[in-house]
């Protein structure tokens, strides 16, 4: 007998259509573009044309999310991963046992992570948008709204969230890799296929 069936015997599971298409794609078409921004970024050509692009193109997924965080469907949500504390610090204490958590949508550590890379690419967007380079090309298009010295201390900024936003997608990883080799839960399948094994006394 294998493990799924082990825990059905104990708690029952259904497998159960949880990401939608929209929320699936809007994922993946994140990922190309905060690679690609940040590869530009760092590697690409001096005038920054693609990097300005790619960062648009950011801003109208970041939009779409804002939107779809409160008028998507249940599991995604804002809503639908607000933990509290004690909820948390329970989910927390049990991340080493040997067994998958088949929760439904996000739980709360990722839930963490996913507001804490939201606010983290928004404010990337937003410091790219006022960043002055000082180099007379690669001008935010709204630099000049917010002053001089503020633009230019945008700017800082805005290539110190790039090191946090490159931590935070290092933790994604690790944390995919964890529960795939450890928890014996493949996250990535639910994100392309949308279907999800979960525990039924979860409420969706």
């Amino acid at each position: 007998m294998n493990d799924q069936a082990k825990n059905t015997d104990t708690e029952p599971l259904e497998n159960v259509k949880l990401w939608d298409p929209a929320l699936r794609l809007f994922h993946w078409a994140l990922v190309i573009c905060v690679v690609a921004a940040w590869g530009l970024g760092r590697f690409g050509p001096d005038i920054m044309t693609l990097h300005f692009y790619f960062g648009y193109a950011i801003c109208a997924l970041l939009a779409f999310r804002l939107i779809w965080g409160f008028f998507g469907p249940t599991v995604a949500r804002f809503g639908h991963f607000i933990y509290g504390p004690k909820t948390t610090l329970s989910y927390a204490s049990k991340i080493f046992k040997r067994e998958p958590s088949y929760w439904r949508g996000h739980n709360p550590l990722g839930a963490l992570a996913a507001f804490a890379l939201l606010g983290l690419l928004i404010a990337q967007v937003a410091t790219g948008l006022t960043s002055d380079p000082d180099d007379f090309v690669n001008v935010g298009p709204l630099a000049s709204y917010v002053g001089y010295d503020n633009a230019v201390f945008a700017n800082r900024i805005h290539y110190q969230i790039s090191n946090l936003i490159l931590a935070m997608v290092g933790i994604h990883l690790a944390a995919i890799a964890f529960y795939k080799l450890w928890k014996r839960e493949n996250l990535v399948k639910p994100m392309i296929t949308g279907w999800k094994l979960v525990k039924k006394s979860d409420k969706a």
